[in-house]
């Protein structure tokens, strides 16, 4: 873990370097399409259960509703009213987790391992679950490379898992090349189906902020 450690961080603050156009650019955008902050940040967990703050592009309107299914996971659709329209662009192509090169290059998380939880769904871990945090997080993973967003929680612990008990180099690649395959095929990206558009609407009306910008 040693080695993929530090060639997480070499590859990190290079790709960091290579991509800082396409950053600015995408900087731009979000700073131009709606009003808020660019960066959206979060606390989320990280190795042995440390508490890090995740950073992403602000995909969303500022003050929009936070959706969860019944299993804790985050709610998607591809009608998301919640969504802003570069918003939408980036889910798609996974350009929103561009930032967390930051979070790798500081060592909080991996190129590629378990997605990192919210804090308070350490709760909900069973047992052997809790295995997932004995290695950093992934900007991608075994679930996001295969699966992305169109399996349940309970499968997505299985498969954190899976890739901490069987890691391997040749892991690693093979879930790269199926992360890249993922995006530029656009696999399984909303989970919809747990919520229903009329659910989201009475949500989305329920929150007078959020009304009243994208009313705007």
């Amino acid at each position: 873990m040693f080695i993929k450690h530090m060639l997480d961080k070499v590859f990190g603050i290079i790709l960091l370097i290579l991509l800082s156009p396409i950053l600015i650019i995408l900087i731009l955008a979000v700073k131009l399409d709606s009003k808020g902050p660019v960066i959206f940040k979060q606390k989320r967990l990280g190795k042995d259960g440390d508490t890090f703050e995740i950073y992403k592009f602000r995909t969303m309107h500022v003050d929009a509703p936070d959706l969860r299914n019944e299993d804790g996971s985050t709610f998607n659709s591809d009608d998301d009213p919640r969504v802003t329209k570069v918003g939408k662009i980036m889910r798609k192509t996974s350009l929103d987790e561009l930032p967390q090169i930051i979070n790798v290059i500081n060592g909080e998380m991996s190129f590629v391992g378990p997605r990192p939880d919210l804090p308070e769904q350490l709760e909900r871990y069973m047992e052997f679950e809790r295995r997932k945090l004995n290695v950093r997080p992934g900007i991608t993973g075994y679930s996001q490379a295969y699966f992305r967003n169109s399996i349940v929680a309970e499968e997505k612990f299985k498969n954190d898992v899976f890739y901490v008990d069987n890691y391997s180099i040749i892991l690693d690649l093979k879930i790269l090349i199926a992360t890249v395959t993922s995006v530029l095929f656009n696999k399984n990206i909303n989970n919809n189906g747990y919520y229903t558009m009329k659910d989201i609407d009475t949500e989305v009306n329920q929150t007078d902020n959020f009304e009243k910008i994208t009313n705007k």
